[in-house]
Formats: structure tokens, sequence, C-alpha cells
């Protein structure tokens, strides 16, 4: 991949955007977020993807020479549609992507982090969506996720003004999850990610699986998921070795089966 490299850690896969100067996610940067799928979905060394910018920032949004070569308002809905998808897969992929944001995640940088599973921001970050500026709007699912994070009220204020929050009043809002110092951002957010990847890999996709519901607001659907849900995860290997381990005061060695 030209803009995305990555390198394995203690189970994590730690993913970097670099297309300076700012990440702007160009179509070629996005096919490379759903190659990084791609490459880590059967790898049973990784557990966890932690994805961070190179340089100043997480990404300060779409490429914009690029919308200059588009024509026609049905390639720009196709663009849109396509970009939507890659994201959706970020959102219900089976292992925890985790984005550690500095500098700025605008635009479609912002929709890519929100995508993600969880957010760990710089104090000072600027998260924002500043479409309706270039008189557009988010086109990457950015309109939808953002209310579920904010609430309608404050995302049609980050909308329409187009003024982007620090990462401070994002963690206050429950947009990101914690904010750290700019020299911590990477090592905390790697140090919680480690922690997840140490639990049974079987119960992390089934728990990623059910918040799902919670998203789309099903309830009744949702509970009764997770009941069939819970039969599974009980019967795995993993669920074995968890309850053995507790019983026996040790550290679970989970395999994922």
């Amino acid at each position: 991949m030209e803009f995305i490299s990555w390198k394995k850690e203690d189970g994590i896969a730690i993913a970097t955007i670099n297309r300076p100067p700012a990440n702007a996610l160009s179509r070629a940067l996005i096919l490379e977020v759903d190659a990084l799928l791609d490459e880590v979905k059967n790898d049973s060394d990784v557990r966890a993807i932690v994805l961070h910018g190179e340089g100043r920032f997480f990404s300060a949004g779409a490429d914009i020479k690029e919308f200059t070569e588009v024509s026609s308002g049905e390639e720009f809905s196709k663009l849109s549609a396509s970009g939507q998808a890659v994201f959706e897969r970020v959102e219900t992929f089976h292992k925890p992507v985790i984005a550690a944001i500095h500098g700025a995640a605008l635009g479609g940088g912002l929709e890519l982090a929100m995508s993600c599973h969880m957010r760990f921001v710089t104090e000072n970050a600027k998260l924002g969506l500043p479409e309706l500026q270039l008189g557009l709007i988010p086109g990457f699912a950015g309109t939808q996720r953002l209310p579920r994070y904010v609430g309608v009220a404050k995302a049609a204020e980050m909308l329409l003004t187009s003024d982007p929050i620090t990462g401070e009043e994002a963690v206050q809002l429950g947009l990101a999850n914690r904010s750290f110092g700019e020299e911590d951002l990477l090592s905390q957010t790697l140090s919680i990610a480690k922690k997840i990847a140490k639990k049974s890999p079987v119960s992390v996709k089934a728990a990623i699986d059910m918040l799902q519901y919670s998203k789309r607001g099903a309830f009744e659907e949702g509970v009764k998921a997770e009941a069939d849900s819970f039969g599974t995860v009980f019967v795995s290997e993993d669920a074995k070795e968890g309850i053995s381990a507790f019983l026996e005061k040790r550290e679970a060695q989970f395999k994922g089966k």
C-alpha cells in the first residue's frame, strides 16, 4: 500500500496514514483502508487495530482536488456510496478498530474516525464536518453517524456552522472516549488496545455484533440476538478457558475458538 503502512505489536496492528501534507482522503487511500482490513482479517496474531496519522494531522478531510475530476452528480453519488461501504465495513469489522486522533480530523477524516469502534484524542485536536463551507454536505455517512454521538441538536450546529470542536469537547459530548496529551496519545491508545487484545476474540466479535443493534435502536431485536449469541459464545473453547481461569485464579489464554 502507498498511503497506509502497518506493523504488529503485542496483538495490535498499528496502522499509519501517511499522505502529506494533511493525510487527505483520496479514493486510493480509502481503498487502502479496505485493503488493510483484508490483510488483518484472518491474521490470528492481530486482535485489534489502532489507526493514526503521520505528521500534523489524523486526516484533514477529503482530497478536494479529486472533486474537480468528477463531472456528474451520478459519479459523486457513486463516490459517496463506495466510501460509505468501506466505512461501514470498518464499523462492523470483527476486530476492534481504534482511532488515535491528533491535530485534526475534519470532513472525511472525521467520518473515517466515527466509523471506528473507539476514538481517543488530544485535548486540542479539532474535529468537525466543514463540507457546507464548500457548498456540499458530508458524503461518507457523517450526517448519520454524528447525531448518534452528539445528539441531533449539536450535530445540526456542527454541520450548519461548520465550526469544529476540540478534543476535550468531543469527550464531553461522547464523540471521543478520552483525551490525552500529544506526547501520550499513541502510547495510551495502544495500552487500551492491548487490554482488549487479551480478551477472547470470540466474545469481542460477538460484542461488536451486538452493538450494531443498539446503533439502529432495535432493542427487541437486539436482546433476542444477544440471547442467541450468548448461547453460541458460552459453548466456545474460549468461554470454557475463561471460566476455568477465573476459578483457578490465573490469567486466561484465549485462542479465538
